[in-house]
């Protein structure tokens, strides 16, 4: 039986090569590489897909004209590519010395958010992840800036050295973390040096005397600002003289943590904790229940960061809460208006999370 309703062009949803290959066309428009596109790898990073989707999309600039796929090299764009090379970069370049998957939750949110509003203002964002040496990260970092048209860059957890080049070479960038003190650009971060003045604050106000901070010797800024943190609680009270503080600095490793609890519990045992990174956390708390520590009975325990877990646990972890939806707006509000305005006032903003008391803290 034929049906009495009239035929309609029934809308199509584009597939994901196809959205893909339509970036792409939009970046080759924009210039935003000048002789050859990145490599498949590269693509794939850029738009968390994989291979076989982003051959799929090559194919089709190919097949448009666009591109020369060539077999074992990188894919040479055709100078009949209507290439817009006088208009500006429209490409966002995020910086980091680790995978993005490897960030925390919070930080993950803000930058996925983040790369939705620039591709709504019509932006191209790329992940460059710079590990090894200071010289081995600034070398691939200058490499990338010369091969392609960069409009700005978001840094994650990157070192002083490479800070440094942003300001020497005239690129925008914000940094997502903290910047080191000789380093003038603008940045987003939690307030870890007050968070650490208050957590000793809380420790003190409970009636504990013989404090440790357990800290990544990372060199990151955010990691350096909360050891000031932790002495600056410390040294400004009246009966700081009273007060045993240690900061025990580690190399991230399991085997470094627990050789660095070692030593500390062998000369003067600590009554409480401030620790950060939320994996450290739990190497931590797995270290204190081996040696048969119990928590918060011998030792209390404030953790630095938030984890969800951490309030899914029985006690409650004591720690320092932050929204991530009011992080991720925040980190928005700011790329939105470095990429509008072309950058952005070289200080920092930073925001204070909330202390969830848990039930990891004694009163002594």
């Amino acid at each position: 039986m034929l049906s009495s309703h009239p035929a309609f062009n029934l809308p199509t949803r584009l597939s994901l090569s196809s959205q893909a290959a339509d970036t792409i066309r939009q970046a080759i428009a924009d210039g935003t590489w000048k002789e050859f596109l990145p490599s498949e790898r590269r693509l794939c990073e850029m738009f968390q897909v994989s291979r076989p989707t982003i051959r799929t999309a090559l194919h089709l600039l190919a097949k448009d004209g666009l591109i020369e796929i060539q077999q074992g090299r990188r894919n040479r764009l055709l100078s009949n590519s209507g290439r817009r090379t006088r208009n500006p970069s429209r490409l966002v370049v995020l910086i980091t010395s680790q995978p993005i998957s490897h960030l925390s939750f919070m930080t993950y949110q803000g930058i996925s958010e983040m790369r939705t509003h620039l591709a709504e203002q019509g932006f191209t964002t790329e992940v460059l992840v710079c590990t090894g040496s200071a010289r081995v990260q600034q070398r691939k970092l200058e490499e990338f800036v010369r091969q392609n048209r960069v409009f700005c860059c978001v840094l994650l957890s990157v070192g002083k050295e490479l800070q440094k080049w942003f300001p020497a070479h005239a690129v925008p960038a914000l940094v997502l973390g903290s910047c080191h003190p000789e380093v003038k650009l603008p940045s987003l971060d939690v307030d870890y040096r007050s968070v650490c003045r208050h957590a000793v604050g809380t420790l003190l106000g409970k009636g504990h005397r013989r404090l440790a901070f357990i800290v990544p010797d990372s060199g990151v800024a955010g990691d350096l600002a909360s050891e000031e943190g932790f002495q600056e609680g410390v040294r400004l009270r009246p009966d700081a003289d009273a007060i045993h503080a240690t900061i025990v600095r580690h190399n991230g490793t399991a085997q470094g943590i627990t050789h660095k609890l070692d030593l500390l519990f062998k000369t003067t045992p600590p009554t409480a904790l401030l620790v950060a990174k939320p994996l450290h956390v739990f190497s931590v708390l797995v270290y204190l229940l081996r040696r048969g520590l119990t928590v918060p009975s011998t030792v209390s325990f404030i953790a630095r960061d938030h984890d969800h877990v951490f309030e899914s646990v029985f006690p409650p972890i004591a720690h320092y809460s932050m929204q991530t939806e009011a992080y991720a707006q925040r980190l928005s509000r700011l790329i939105l208006q470095m990429v509008n305005q072309g950058s952005l006032p070289a200080e920092p903003n930073l925001v204070f999370p909330k202390y969830v008391a848990g039930g990891t803290v004694k009163q002594l």
